[in-house]
């Protein structure tokens, strides 16, 4: 599995990293203007990210906006449904209209509240079909 963490909090991408890292090769970015282009490039190097970890607040391109381009360049490549890259947003409110914005208007796939629980994530790969279940990788547990 490929995998994007766009955080710009440093202990909260290191801590996710550290988590996520098992489950295959990581790429972080610190705002969201470097989530698109990282997305952007992977796709064009046919290697596409399997999973977007993304977190909402974040400087310059926040996590909503991010979200909003990366939906839109798969809609321009004609990206559609199961294809799409699975996005999990993160954040440190557990705001409702966040929550909203980020499934309904965005399309993201699943919301997580920092910090990080590992069996919550885990939960939300495996309904994502990331993760099969009876698999969970060393450190995970």
């Amino acid at each position: 599995m490929k995998i994007l963490i766009a955080e710009d909090d440093d202990i909260s991408r290191k801590i996710i990293r550290t988590i996520v890292s098992r489950l295959g090769a990581c790429d972080t970015v610190v705002d969201g203007a470097e989530a698109v282009e990282a997305f952007e490039l992977a796709w064009e190097d046919g290697q596409p990210y399997d999973l977007i970890l993304l977190d909402i607040m974040m400087p310059d391109v926040d996590g909503q906006e991010a979200l909003k381009q990366i939906r839109q360049i798969e809609r321009q490549m004609g990206i559609r449904g199961k294809q799409e890259v699975k996005v999990i947003m993160l954040t440190a409110l557990d705001d409702p209209r966040s929550v909203v914005e980020a499934y309904y208007r965005g399309g993201a796939n699943a919301y997580l509240v920092k910090p990080i629980d590992t069996e919550k994530l885990k939960a939300e790969l495996k309904k994502l079909n990331l993760l099969p279940a009876g698999h969970e990788p060393q450190g995970m547990k």
